[in-house]
């Protein structure tokens, strides 16, 4: 049993640092115009978190066009939408804010 034990102090030394990182980045990033009002927001069943005038979420069994709409109209018009690190094109930008509030 003694053998475990750094083991288990290993995953949760890596448990604590997950949290902080998870918070800061993500799959999907948004960028709207207007800083949110609230830090967390749901689309879909995905859950993002805003900080520094940028929204972000963990990837959505959702089409990426689709996520970028949804936020749009949760938040409104978006300068920037980023997917795995690649931004949107102005036209595919333009689609998604064509539902923006």
């Amino acid at each position: 049993m003694t053998r475990l034990f750094p083991i288990a102090a290993l995953a949760a030394s890596f448990m604590a640092i997950v949290p902080a990182t998870a918070q800061t980045s993500g799959y999907y990033a948004a960028t709207p115009a207007t800083a949110p009002t609230k830090n967390t927001l749901i689309t879909a069943g995905t859950l993002w978190k805003c900080a520094d005038g940028v929204c972000g979420a963990a990837k959505s069994t959702q089409r990426d066009v689709i996520m970028c709409q949804m936020v749009a109209q949760r938040i409104g018009k978006l300068n920037a939408f980023t997917v795995a690190g690649a931004a949107f094109d102005e036209a595919t930008l333009a689609k998604c804010n064509t539902v923006a509030r």
